[in-house]
């Protein structure tokens, strides 16, 4: 089993050096992460200027890009070998519902799934590492189950944990993404010149935290497994699409 792991808080981040830890003995590691943190930088990949790849004294490869730019580089020239798993984390803070879109940790493992590779993304619901080992422990519990007895076909795995004792979670569920509302306002400031700026505002208040739900699980202290699909295809409107722009096409 050949492991690739990245994640988007930079290749010094703690739960990157414990997810590490957690896999070993479960296959061959490579690790290959962004030199910065990149929270929110979703699935953007670096085209406006050259990327380098360098090789910290633990072995890790750290490129001056983003998550999706590093397991980009390591699937298309970076290494010799396909991995049989790509994972990213393990995350500092959540990456449930409506967020997950813009997350880099979801991002580094959706860039596997796109190459087809099945891809596992962590998150430790809480900022500030407390309680890192138990996500640690979690993570090593599902990279087991996978190498053990894989999913079929291709996946993209979701995972969020919640920062408690090992001890106080209850149990794994498998669930839908849930909702927010909308984004608080900007924060708006000024710079020492007194040109104005804006500070992307607060998360939105959860709107759907039904049981079934990434939130859900969480608010019950029970780790968050959300399969992940990329067809952004809405079909229900193919129709109704199809109906409004045919005038449109036809003897163009």
């Amino acid at each position: 089993m050949r492991i690739l792991v990245s994640n988007d808080d930079g290749y010094n981040a703690p739960g990157l050096e414990a997810l590490v830890q957690a896999l070993k003995g479960l296959g061959e590691l490579t690790v290959v992460a962004p030199e910065t943190n990149c929270s929110g930088a979703s699935n953007s990949l670096t085209l406006n200027r050259p990327l380098s790849v360098r090789q910290a004294a633990n072995g890790f490869y750290y490129v001056n890009g983003t998550p999706s730019d590093c397991v980009h580089i390591a699937l298309t020239g970076l290494l010799d070998f396909r991995p049989d798993l790509v994972v990213s984390g393990i995350n500092n803070g959540a990456n449930m519902g409506d967020d997950t879109l813009y997350s880099g940790t979801v991002a580094a493992a959706t860039e596997g799934y796109l190459f087809g590779i099945p891809a596992i993304a962590f998150s430790l619901v809480q900022k500030g590492w407390e309680h890192l080992d138990s996500a640690a422990r979690i993570a090593r519990k599902l990279v087991e189950q996978q190498t053990v007895s894989p999913l079929a076909g291709n996946i993209l795995l979701n995972v969020n944990i919640p920062a408690v004792p090992y001890e106080a979670i209850q149990g794994i569920r498998v669930t839908r993404l849930g909702k927010r509302h909308p984004s608080e306002p900007v924060v708006k400031s000024s710079t020492p010149y007194g040109d104005p700026v804006y500070w992307i505002g607060p998360v939105g208040r959860v709107s759907d935290s039904a049981d079934d739900t990434d939130f859900g699980a969480i608010e019950q202290l029970a780790v968050s497994v959300t399969p992940l699909r990329l067809d952004l295809t809405h079909y229900e409107q193919l129709s109704l699409v199809r109906n409004w722009a045919g005038p449109l096409c036809v003897n163009q």
